[in-house]
């Protein structure tokens, strides 16, 4: 057994991925793209295993000046405008919305500067 490494917390977050995608109705194909940004993320990850024990956001990871919080609340404004509905309503899905903060954060990781203008300038009134 010399030089294996058995790590329970990964496997209880990703137990709990899974959980949440379930009943957030996300895509095995989106889960799968996210456990590996979180993966390859210490930080990121250490913010997920803090989301499941707590159900809050830690809000320690931040890109081009942009935390998880900020993330949270943009996706829920981009909720907002897809369903013009102006506020936030009770059959807005919350777990829906963590699981595409963590994800909009992963690609802002990767891709800084497209997020930035998206965050700032919005994604345009053609799209």
């Amino acid at each position: 057994m010399n030089g294996v490494i058995y790590d329970a917390r990964r496997i209880k977050a990703y137990e709990g991925m899974k959980k949440l995608g379930c009943y957030a109705g996300k895509s095995e194909e989106f889960l799968s793209k996210l456990w590996e940004a979180l993966v390859l993320d210490d930080d990121m990850m250490k913010e997920w295993m803090y989301y499941l024990d707590h159900h809050a956001l830690l809000d320690e990871v931040v890109c081009e000046g942009y935390s998880l919080t900020d993330m949270y609340v943009w996706q829920m404004k981009q909720y907002n405008l897809v369903q013009d509905m102006g506020k936030n309503t009770a059959d807005c899905n919350k777990e829906a919305l963590v699981l595409d903060t963590f994800a909009a954060m992963a690609c802002m990781k990767k891709e800084p500067e497209i997020y930035r203008k998206r965050l700032e300038e919005g994604r345009g009134m053609d799209r």
